[in-house]
């Protein structure tokens, strides 16, 4: 499959996980947004605007809003079915925006133009995270900050996250890299790279499931690979997954850096 054809791919799975992603992850996913925002705040920033890529349905955008007012807010994603929903949450505020594009590898017009970079649960999900991250630094303009989450390698040592994981690496596509997290080390210093956990609940194993293969990353997968294979893996998982209400308490990552 050609890079070309990868990327239409995984904006197809996030336009067909839109409206669940926001239903089920959105609420859960909160603290960690909180977080993320809080730390890029700690600091005056510098005239410009603050540039949010893989912003989804942009669940950001409420507490920017409230802890930058009227700063310029710009969303960025691949998916249009999450830029549509984007736009919708931030169509209140004339200062927010959201456009469609990759934010893999940002275009040359953000180079050194932005107060503030932040993301929540995106890296993790782009081809070469290091890279894009690189170019995500790029972006600020002195003075300015970065504050990033994302999942690493390793979320947890047992719960939901790690079961599909166990069950989701044996039909991993050949070059899928796990080694990207060390290589974050070369993109600069830090200073701040610690863990955040904060604890999600779960209905069931089950609404997990669905919720990851047609709401979450799973989705472009499972759009390659058809529905006996997703029939397939949730047998598994529910198979070895506990019955009823199922909590934990996942670590994510948070990076900030100042340019």
């Amino acid at each position: 499959m050609s890079d070309a054809e990868e990327l239409a791919r995984t904006a197809q799975g996030w336009d067909e996980a839109a409206a669940g992603y926001e239903a089920y992850f959105v609420p859960r996913f909160a603290p960690w947004v909180d977080a993320a925002v809080r730390a890029l705040t700690t600091e005056l920033l510098p005239d410009g605007p603050i540039l949010v890529p893989c912003c989804g349905p942009f669940p950001e955008v409420d507490e920017l809003v409230e802890q930058l007012p009227g700063r310029e807010i710009i969303g960025l994603d691949l998916s249009a079915g999450m830029v549509a929903r984007a736009r919708e949450r931030a169509a209140r505020w004339p200062q927010v925006s959201a456009v469609q594009g990759d934010a893999a590898a940002l275009d040359a017009r953000w180079t050194g133009q932005c107060a503030a970079v932040l993301s929540v649960f995106g890296l993790q999900a782009l081809p070469e995270p290091d890279a894009a991250l690189r170019s995500w630094l790029g972006a600020l303009r002195p003075g300015g900050r970065l504050s990033v989450v994302f999942w690493p390698e390793s979320t947890e040592d047992e719960g939901p996250f790690a079961l599909i994981d166990e069950v989701q690496r044996p039909h991993r596509e050949p070059g899928d890299d796990d080694a990207w997290e060390t290589r974050l080390a070369s993109v600069g210093s830090f200073e701040r790279d610690e863990p955040i956990a904060f604890p999600i609940t779960h209905p069931s194993a089950a609404a997990y499931f669905d919720a990851f293969a047609y709401a979450g990353p799973l989705r472009a997968l499972a759009i390659a690979r058809g529905d006996a294979f997703v029939d397939e893996l949730r047998a598994q998982y529910l198979r070895r997954a506990p019955t009823g209400e199922w909590r934990h308490t996942p670590r994510a990552r948070l990076i900030v850096a100042t340019r």
